[in-house]
């Protein structure tokens, strides 16, 4: 899903009420509104850290999820004006930690490690004038080895790569940003609390009627972006995005009424 599905004007007047309010429920029904609005960045960013890797990307997104929600609890406007910048630190963090620690579990063979440097030297030697690297069929005939033996690999050394904290990555709209090793855990959230939390708001999209049920559903469940909402149903992506607007400011209200 496209992150200009995602509306940052509207996101930060959301997420001034959840600062000024004290009543923790009303919070509570802001920060699952938000969450919703803001997923497209999580799976955005899941997506990119999931490539050439094993993990399953859903089990990624729940991870980066729990990031997106550190950062709506956290988030200061005072020392950044940037929701989306801030965001996507702890998004990323957040998985990062999760890849990271699943390296320490990681054993693989002793002849994946040396196979391992075999393809790093080849890759090195098979680079093109563009920087790009060979395909993994062509480094297993040039290997001798299966194509499974070097998807093996590179997944191993993929994963290897995930201490790495400080490297850059592009997040779109000509904005990079620096990974940070260390991120606020003062926060307890966890899967489990977001889990109840999409239970709730599946419960509340079901009250809605079935017009802005289904734009929220192809939108955020489906990764469908407003574009092809439109051609799916028939009408114009403007509609799309009043009826999405419509139905999140719907979803706010029947939470707080519940």
């Amino acid at each position: 899903m496209a992150d200009y599905t995602i509306n940052y004007e509207e996101v930060s007047e959301w997420l001034k009420l959840y600062k000024s309010t004290n009543d923790e429920k009303q919070k509570k029904h802001l920060q699952n509104i938000i969450v919703l609005a803001t997923m497209p960045l999580v799976k955005k960013i899941s997506r990119g850290l999931a490539r050439r890797n094993t993990d399953p990307v859903e089990d990624i997104i729940q991870v980066g999820s729990v990031g997106l929600v550190k950062a709506i609890q956290l988030y200061n406007p005072k020392v950044s004006e940037n929701f989306k910048t801030y965001a996507t630190y702890l998004i990323t963090g957040e998985i990062r930690h999760y890849l990271r620690d699943k390296v320490s579990m990681i054993k693989a063979p002793r002849e994946i490690y040396e196979l391992a440097y075999r393809v790093n030297k080849l890759m090195e030697k098979m680079k093109d004038e563009n920087g790009n690297e060979p395909s993994e069929t062509v480094l297993a005939e040039e290997l001798g080895t299966s194509v499974v033996k070097i998807k093996e690999v590179i997944d191993v050394e993929r994963r290897k790569q995930t201490i790495s904290l400080d490297q850059v990555i592009n997040i779109g709209n000509d904005e990079s940003l620096s990974l940070f090793d260390k991120i606020a855990d003062d926060n307890h959230y966890n899967l489990e609390s977001f889990q109840e939390d999409k239970i709730l708001l599946n419960d509340a999209i079901k009250k809605l009627d079935v017009k802005l049920q289904e734009v929220i559903v192809l939108n955020y469940f489906q990764d469908m972006s407003q574009t092809q909402i439109a051609t799916k149903l028939g009408i114009s992506q403007m509609q799309v995005s009043r009826r999405l607007k419509k139905a999140l400011n719907m979803l706010l209200n029947i939470l707080s009424e519940k």
